[in-house]
């Protein structure tokens, strides 16, 4: 298996990260990434404001598994400023998660950022939309 640095070498400037807040939620996200079911992905904009290497559109990243080991590259396609309210049952169904639908996703992403800290209907998300460049 390819290491991070080994990646980072064909992908120069891209970041490496796991997505989810557990590492059984990491392999289960890039699971749905690299079968293509998963093709978007939100975080709150608070959390984006507090990290040291905001996305950017256009940009590669090296999806991580829950053992902190390069799975896949995506690309950045698409970001948006949407309040949680105001996400679309569309949307949910290229999150990729649960039934598809936007009930699962809502109740899902309400648990998930309750746990991060913070929640409100009102509270707003970027949402992102990426394509798959590389299966590792």
């Amino acid at each position: 298996m390819r290491t991070v640095d080994d990646v980072k070498m064909k992908y120069p400037g891209a970041n490496a990260w796991q997505m989810g807040d557990s590492p059984e939620l990491a392999n289960a996200l890039a699971d749905l990434i690299i079968r293509g079911l998963k093709t978007a992905s939100c975080g709150s904009l608070a959390s984006y404001q507090q990290e040291e290497f905001a996305p950017r559109m256009g940009s590669y990243n090296i999806i991580l598994n829950g053992e902190d080991e390069p799975v896949c590259v995506i690309r950045l396609v698409s970001m948006q400023l949407v309040r949680f309210c105001d996400v679309t049952a569309e949307y949910a169904r290229k999150e990729g998660e649960g039934d598809l639908s936007l009930a699962y996703w809502r109740k899902e992403h309400q648990r998930f950022f309750a746990r991060e800290g913070y929640f409100s209907e009102d509270m707003e998300l970027i949402a992102e939309e990426f394509e798959v460049v590389e299966v590792l």
